[in-house]
């Protein structure tokens, strides 16, 4: 079907570091009555966003998961295909502007409007610009970006880059509201545990063996909500039971946001979208990046959080269950410090991404 309307479609992979910006400038363009539409890979929305998008599109796309000929070549030939069928769905939906947010998903919709003509946008979410980023950034019109220094952005590329900050979701504006609350001595203490599929799983081996070794009195005052892998819930809440513990565990929290602002400490991954957060929220941290991460995009977020005072960052092979008692059982037994880098992350928090972004994408429609 032909639209009429001015548009804007926004390409995004099937992750939440993806999704979750995406989904923040959908909500704001909606709210300046711009129609979205959204082009996804065969993963479709798993994070139940209910993506406000007036029509979902998925398109074949492929990663590059090695670079034996075989694999190239496979990647080649459906990244090909995928640009054919964005190319014609481009033809059909015909919208003013296409900005993508990174993963091999964006590549044959950004790349089918460069070759329409049609005005295009990255939005890099982490301190490292992404591969497929890389491979589409000197085509695209305009670049954004989330931190003041992007690695692997080229003097060239550079001069095409906006500054907006990582887009987070109307949730998250909500729960920055609320301001941080130190623990006074005696008080519960809220301690949030979450990653991705693997963080989950390295957390539920790493982290209730170390609350364990906590002393008795801080253990009592522990209250924990922590993400665990379906098949991983069962045994992490008996962890949690056997060394009396009180802690609520699930695959996944809606209210994640709610959650995070309640909190007195976060312990996380440290991928786009949780630092974004976390510093709109203006949360303290002890941040595991991912480890093996391509381009260790996860730790260049963390280190820039830990230089500012925000988090603490360990590398995965550094965390015992020792380590990691020895540094929260200091943490919490020191609310001023904890209360100092809440401050400090909110100083780096972009609650206004999402308008600076939306400004962008206007003024490449011609409004702005």
């Amino acid at each position: 079907m032909t639209r009429n309307e001015a548009s804007v479609l926004l390409a995004a992979g099937g992750t939440g570091g993806h999704l979750f910006p995406a989904q923040a400038l959908a909500e704001e363009l909606g709210r300046r009555a711009i129609p979205v539409d959204l082009v996804t890979d065969m993963r479709g929305d798993r994070y139940g966003t209910g993506f406000p998008a007036r029509e979902v599109y998925r398109l074949p796309a492929a990663t590059l998961a090695d670079r034996s000929p075989v694999a190239v070549a496979r990647t080649a030939i459906l990244l090909a295909r995928g640009v054919a069928a964005a190319f014609s769905l481009l033809g059909n939906v015909r919208p003013e502007t296409v900005v993508g947010f990174g993963g091999y998903p964006t590549f044959p919709p950004l790349k089918a409007a460069s070759l329409r003509g049609i005005p295009t946008a990255l939005h890099e979410q982490n301190a490292v610009l992404g591969r497929a980023n890389r491979m589409l950034a000197k085509g695209v019109t305009r670049i954004a970006t989330s931190f003041e220094t992007t690695k692997f952005l080229s003097d060239e590329l550079q001069a095409k880059a906006t500054l907006t900050g990582n887009p987070v979701r109307s949730a998250v504006i909500e729960a920055a509201q609320r301001p941080f609350s130190k623990p006074e001595p005696l008080d519960p203490i809220q301690l949030v545990v979450f990653g991705g599929s693997q963080g989950a799983r390295f957390f539920s081996e790493a982290v209730p063996p170390a609350l364990a070794q906590l002393p008795p009195e801080l253990r009592r005052r522990l209250q924990v909500a922590q993400q665990a892998r379906a098949e991983d819930v069962e045994g992490v809440i008996a962890a949690y039971g056997e060394s009396g513990i009180s802690a609520e565990v699930a695959a996944f929290f809606r209210n994640l946001p709610e959650r995070m602002a309640k909190a007195h400490l976060v312990i996380a991954r440290s991928g786009a979208s949780t630092v974004a957060e976390l510093t709109v929220i203006g949360r303290p941290s002890i941040l595991v990046p991912l480890p093996h991460a391509l381009d260790n995009d996860q730790l260049q977020n963390a280190a820039r959080l830990a230089e500012s005072g925000a988090a603490w960052c360990i590398e995965q092979k550094d965390l015992s269950p020792g380590r990691l008692a020895g540094d929260i059982a200091a943490l919490l037994a020191d609310s001023d410090r904890l209360a100092a880098a809440a401050t400090a992350a909110k100083r780096l928090g972009r609650p206004d991404a999402v308008e600076r972004l939306a400004d962008l994408v206007e003024s490449l429609m011609g409004r702005g």
